[in-house]
């Protein structure tokens, strides 16, 4: 019994042993250095993660000169880009504090609200008229919203398409179980469009411009003709906002930055943007024609559109309670970068 009681009493010696050094083990790992800003102004250890929707455009030019990185990097602050195909992941890339900024449509923003994501809307980026549309292929018989009933209709979940297809389908008296909604993403929506896989698409530019120019699709109906708006935004992460005012307004001036080269290089962009995509130059300017980037501050019009739109969903019962929309709308960045 001695004999046991020994081997019992050094086993739980071990066994303390083995959890004592474990948590001294963690105790004792290197923390992740704290972001301290300086008396001049710069910070460490601090890096802003920027999305972006595909590849090149826009957002191209900036990122091959690197002007987000220089006028962060005068601060001290690491940049980092992430690629999305569409808005919602962008949204929930934020919920997990893996973005800090990103441009958006207004059904993404909307649904991010209602699930409680922090973040604050800090610009308007496209006015929202004729940027989403329902397109069909040449040959439909479809002429009218009313036409698609009984139709496979392929549209992105939760995009600012996804919305206006809903609001579309109500005006004309449709219900959602009027037709069969597809639920894609715009690289699978795109060859089953093509292929005949679903008889309309809804999207939004470029592949409203790509298809109608390039003789694959035809318009059906878009928000300048159901009255339906489709803005899009700019967005922060709330707490990055909090805790770094100064680098929000930052990263809306140098936006600012970016879409004069735009403006004053037109020809040159609308060839750039072309040979990205390997299409033809009139695509793209057919895109400029139908919703031009801009970097604007949010009208009460637009939170007035904004917050029909949110009333709309929670009737659908898209989105799991009701919300104020202007709660998240925050102007004092771009009026900063503007003065």
């Amino acid at each position: 019994m001695h004999t046991k009681k020994k081997n019992v009493v050094i086993t739980l010696l071990l066994i303390l042993s083995v959890i004592a050094s474990g948590c001294a083990g963690a105790n004792s790992q290197p923390k992740a250095g704290a972001v301290e800003k300086g008396a001049d102004g710069k910070y460490t250890n601090l890096t802003v993660r920027l999305g972006v929707q595909g590849s090149g455009g826009l957002f191209g030019k900036a990122r091959e000169e690197r002007w987000f990185e220089e006028e962060f990097g005068k601060l001290g602050v690491k940049v980092e880009w992430a690629e999305f195909q569409s808005g919602p992941p962008m949204t929930e890339a934020m919920a997990s504090n893996r973005l800090d900024f990103a441009g958006l449509g207004n059904m993404p923003i909307i649904a991010a609200q209602a699930a409680d994501i922090p973040f604050k809307v800090i610009s308007q980026s496209l006015h929202g008229h004729k940027n989403v549309a329902i397109i069909v292929p040449p040959g439909s018989t479809a002429q009218t919203l009313s036409d698609l009933k009984g139709k496979k209709v392929a549209v992105t979940k939760g995009s600012n398409a996804f919305n206006f297809l809903y609001r579309g389908l109500a005006d004309q008296g449709l219900k959602v179980s009027d037709i069969e909604i597809i639920q894609l993403q715009p690289d699978e929506a795109q060859p089953a469009f093509e292929s005949g896989g679903v008889d309309a698409w809804a999207t939004w530019d470029p592949y409203i411009t790509l298809n109608t120019l390039t003789g694959k699709g035809n318009v059906l109906a878009d928000g300048e003709q159901l009255g339906v708006l489709s803005p899009s935004f700019n967005i922060v992460r709330k707490d990055f906002a909090d805790q770094y005012p100064d680098l929000v307004t930052l990263y809306v001036t140098v936006l600012n930055k970016t879409l004069a080269w735009e403006k004053e290089n037109e020809a040159e962009a609308i060839q750039r943007y072309a040979d990205e995509r390997g299409i033809p130059q009139e695509v793209i300017q057919g895109t400029f024609d139908r919703s031009r980037s801009i970097n604007i501050p949010v009208t009460d019009d637009i939170i007035a559109e904004q917050q029909k739109t949110a009333d709309f969903q929670f009737e659908q019962k898209t989105i799991r309670k009701k919300i104020q929309v202007k709660d998240v709308f925050d102007n004092q960045y771009i009026e900063a970068a503007t003065q």
